[in-house]
Parts: structure tokens; C-alpha cells; sequence
């Protein structure tokens, strides 16, 4: 069973909304508008995490940040060659 839902009017630069409804596809502009804020407030609850961790332990440096990159990106390959083994 899906969510309710309610109408609401927003208002947004014409080019967006023409961009949005292009790309939008058989689900329709509501939804690609429903999914897109839902991504917004996923980013804002992952920043106020952030802004808590940064307040307890002080911010991440750049290397920190490199260092997590290189690990998933190593993760990433050793993930395509075992599904090209397994092919």
C-alpha cells in the first residue's frame, strides 16, 4: 500500500520544471518531483549527522576522506573481477 498523498502547488524556474517533466518518464512529473526532495532530505540528515560527528570528533581532512575513496574503490574492483570469475 503506498503513501498517502496531497496536492500541493509549488512554484519552480521554468527550465527546471520543463527539465523535470522531460526527464520524468511514464511516472510522471509528481513523482520525479516526490522522489527528487526525498533525496534532499536524506542529504540534510546525512549533513546534520556529519555536523554532530564533526562537533564530537572533529572534522574529516581531506586524507581521511582519500583514504575511505581508495578502500571503495578497491572494493568496487575486487567486486568486478569476482563477477567476471563467476561469468
Amino acid at each position: 500500500m503506498s503513501e498517502p498523498t496531497q496536492k500541493y502547488s509549488i512554484t519552480m524556474p521554468r527550465d527546471i520544471a520543463e527539465a523535470a517533466r522531460a526527464r520524468s518518464g511514464p511516472s510522471g512529473l509528481s513523482s520525479y518531483v516526490a522522489a527528487a526532495v526525498a533525496r534532499q532530505i536524506e542529504r540534510d540528515n546525512l549533513n546534520d549527522l556529519i555536523q554532530v560527528a564533526e562537533a564530537e570528533h572533529g572534522p574529516v581532512t581531506e586524507e581521511e576522506v582519500q583514504a575511505l575513496r581508495d578502500q571503495l574503490h578497491q572494493a568496487r574492483e575486487q567486486q568486478r573481477r569476482n563477477g567476471a570469475d563467476a561469468a
